[in-house]
């Protein structure tokens, strides 16, 4: 605004004060904001280059602990237009499978149930049991206690109840991370 009231033949003095502005404002030109920013700048690299998985307030209490009193809001538009702001860790998903109808089984050794428990003893120590139930007669088939059940123990498990009951036509089990290692689909 106060260029356009220059141009139109007033005073530098005048039209900064119809603008409102000093004349020191209109004379002085703005630092680019790397500039502006580089000691900023600097602080964050060193931070960073030390401690790569530090989100921004960790860095940021790293600063202040350092006797830098920048604000907070600077640092974190530094710290953005850097590039550092790292994605949100977010639970792992596991691949959709198709929804299949609760049918029940007509007769034994037509579908099994499995399924991992857990609990802890009295002294603390966890543990968990893996349960094969036959689905017609709910009875149970197997249940395997321990601390750790590797996907080895599992297979092992099963191929004991294939061997005594025979192999099942299908075979049930809830959407967990258990049952998706690599040795079960090999």
């Amino acid at each position: 605004m106060v260029e356009q009231l220059v141009q139109a033949r007033l005073s530098i003095t005048r039209a900064c004060r119809i603008a409102g502005l000093s004349r020191a404002a209109y004379y002085k030109r703005p630092a680019s904001a790397f500039e502006r920013d580089a000691d900023v700048i600097e602080a964050l690299n060193a931070i960073v280059s030390r401690h790569g998985r530090w989100g921004f307030w960790e860095c940021f209490t790293r600063l202040r602990l350092d006797g830098r009193c920048w604000n907070k809001k600077r640092v974190h538009r530094v710290y953005c237009d850097m590039g550092l702001n790292l994605p949100r860790r977010c639970k792992k998903r596991l691949p959709d499978r198709p929804r299949q109808p609760l049918d029940l089984a007509s007769e034994p050794n037509r579908c099994w149930a499995l399924d991992f428990m857990r609990d802890a003893l009295y002294c603390g120590r966890r543990f968990r049991t893996f349960n094969v139930i036959d689905e017609a007669n709910r009875e149970g088939l197997a249940i395997e206690v321990g601390t750790s059940i590797p996907s080895a123990r599992l297979i092992r498990v099963l191929s004991r109840l294939v061997d005594c009951y025979g192999a099942p036509d299908a075979i049930r089990l809830d959407n967990g991370p258990e049952l998706v290692s690599q040795t079960f689909t090999e």
